[in-house]
Order: C-alpha cells, then structure tokens, then sequence
C-alpha cells in the first residue's frame, strides 16, 4: 500500500468512527447540558440536570493556598441557590495538593467548611486526560485551567459566560455580579 492509499484508508475509518447526528457530521458538544460528571459517592451527575440554572464549576484542592475558598463558595451557594445558580466542586490531583480517597475529600470539605453543594469525584482538569467538560471548556474561553480553583462560569443556556482565575475570590464584589448578571438572564 502507497502512502496516499494509506491516507485515504485513514480518513475513511476516521470519519466511520466519528460521532454523526441525523446522518450529518457532529461538531462536538454546543452546550454544558451535554456532559456529565460523577459524584464522590459515585452517582452519576448529569449537567442536563441542571438545564436552565447557572452553574459555576470550580476545581478544588484540599491542601492549596486557595482551600479557604471553599468558604465563599458556600457563602454564593447559600445566597443564590433559590436563585438558580449550582455551585459544582471539581476536586483534582493535577497538581498534587488533593487526596486521593473519595471518603477524606468529602470529610474535609463538609467538615472544614460546611460544603453541601455537589461534588465530583476526583477529575483531571487539564492536559491530555482532562475530563471532557474541561477540554470543551478550554476550547470555548480559550482559558485553560492554570491553578487550582479556576471557575468556570455556565449560564442558563448552557453555554462558558466566563472563566475566572484562581485568585478571584467566589464571593468578591467582581464574581458576585457576573454571576448576578448570568441569573438574570433568561433560561
């Protein structure tokens, strides 16, 4: 076989393997309701779940700089859950200041700092083997995760209204009114 038969053999099984719709040629996933992630007591949370609501999806860390976070993301839980919006917590090893028991990250969270909003199982966030919401994510905002607690911000049409860096404090004056801004919008 020539090198261009190989390259026609490639593009032939490339395109039966990718994902179709209708007959036509998907484009990879329009909107955050399309993915899902796992609790960490192993449950599955689907995103479609939460379709209509704002959702500001965090990768946390138990023994980073930024753990006090964890505080103002319950302080935003608390004021705008009524409100619609989901503060989903993403904890990730990438960068190696999380455990690795699923038992010791709920521990922690729920007794340092009270968090009852959902939390994924363990995750990776970024490079190669990141879950598949950060890839999509990063390719929307062209903002990757950089450091633990990244915020991603979805709004109520399931579409990355923002992403927000590790120092932007989730309760601040700064985050408080993007995510104001993102209830307000229609669902």
């Amino acid at each position: 076989m020539n090198r261009r038969q190989a390259m026609l053999l490639t593009a032939s099984a490339a395109a039966c393997l990718a994902p179709k719709m209708n007959g036509v040629m998907a484009a990879g996933p329009t909107d955050a309701w399309q993915f899902s992630f796992t609790s960490l007591e192993g449950t599955e949370m689907p995103f479609e779940t939460w379709r209509g609501k704002v959702l500001l999806v965090v990768n946390t860390a138990s023994f980073c700089g930024f753990t006090s976070q964890y505080e103002g993301l319950v302080s935003v839980w608390q004021d705008y859950r009524d409100d619609g919006l989901v503060v989903v917590g993403v904890p990730s090893g990438d960068f190696r200041q999380e455990y690795e028991d699923t038992a010791k990250i709920k521990d922690f969270c729920e007794l340092t700092f009270g968090v009852d909003f959902p939390m994924t199982a363990p995750l990776h966030v970024k490079g190669p083997d990141a879950d598949p919401f950060y890839k999509w994510a990063a390719a929307e905002t062209g903002k990757r995760v950089t450091w633990n607690f990244n915020k991603y911000l979805v709004g109520r049409d399931g579409r990355i209204k923002t992403w927000m860096p590790s120092r932007l404090e989730p309760d601040s004056v700064e985050a408080r009114a993007v995510i104001e801004e993102a209830l307000a919008a229609p669902a």
